[in-house]
């Protein structure tokens, strides 16, 4: 290594004989790195699967597939309708219900691969993650845990031209 300490700069860099500018390495956003690490693990989960899948041929069923297979992962207690404590978001006794993997992080997570995909040179309009099917598993799964939680969910109010106020409940009007 050299004595002017710039050997580390040039593995980090690539580069072994010119030097641009002396540098700290970057450091990625949380969000860049998890962003990094989903794309890593869904890469994963295709391979593991048999027959391995490659990236560019998986789809909104894989994708659907995936999310299913990380809910053995989850930490949210999700009560089935049979259970005593069903519709009540603060249970005072342990059930058996599964845990599962909480709606909001599973949002967050299909945000993520639907930039990483495309970043990664998928085309918009192939883009398994953007496709309606895993818009509706997890509208449904929102409202499927906000019932078996008792937590009632109501959309954000809208506000558009010419109308300042949106209705606040989630049912449609009839004029």
């Amino acid at each position: 290594m050299s004595s002017s300490g710039s050997g580390l700069n040039d593995l980090v860099e690539g580069s072994s004989s010119i030097h641009h500018h002396q540098q700290n390495p970057v450091t990625l956003s949380r969000y860049v790195s998890q962003k990094r690490r989903d794309w890593n693990t869904f890469g994963q989960y295709l391979n593991n699967l048999r027959p391995s899948v490659p990236l560019s041929q998986s789809n909104c069923n894989h994708v659907l597939d995936f999310l299913h297979y990380l809910d053995q992962f989850g930490k949210t207690k999700v009560h089935i309708q049979g259970c005593m404590f069903y519709g009540h978001p603060d249970p005072p006794a342990a059930c058996a219900c599964p845990l599962k993997q909480a709606w909001g992080s599973l949002d967050a997570l299909i945000g993520r691969l639907r930039a990483a995909y495309e970043e990664n040179g998928g085309l918009p309009e192939t883009n398994p993650f953007a496709n309606d099917a895993i818009r509706v598993y997890l509208r449904e799964v929102r409202e499927c845990q906000a019932k078996a939680r008792g937590i009632p969910y109501k959309k954000k109010k809208k506000i558009t031209k010419g109308n300042e106020e949106s209705s606040s409940s989630g049912s449609m009007h009839f004029s």
